[in-house]
């Protein structure tokens, strides 16, 4: 089963370090608008949840058990091929000759 990912509204970095996969710099955003489980109950902000070792940035669940059963992380091989696509597109934008 695939679940939605969380939104992204900023985008950031992907770096190998050694073993580790760090981003950074990312700004997620919900993964659907009725989703309760990533709000902190005490304040009602998002958490973001990073795994170095496993490369993938997602956010936190407040449920009883910490699980989500509503969205999955962003992997560190998806994050780093939106910023290709990103790279191709503003590249293709470039090259467009200007209107007029």
């Amino acid at each position: 089963m695939s679940y939605q990912k969380p939104s992204i509204f900023q985008l950031g970095k992907v770096h190998e370090h050694g073993p580790a996969v760090i981003v950074s710099g990312w700004g997620l955003g919900m993964c659907a608008s009725a989703c309760r489980c990533h709000r902190n109950p005490a304040d009602g902000q998002l958490v973001l949840a990073e795994d170095q070792t496993g490369g993938s940035l997602g956010l936190r669940s407040f449920t009883a058990t910490g699980e989500c059963g509503c969205c999955e992380a962003w992997t560190s091989a998806e994050l780093a091929a939106i910023l290709r696509d990103v790279a191709v597109i503003e590249a293709l934008d470039a090259s467009e000759p200007a209107a007029g």
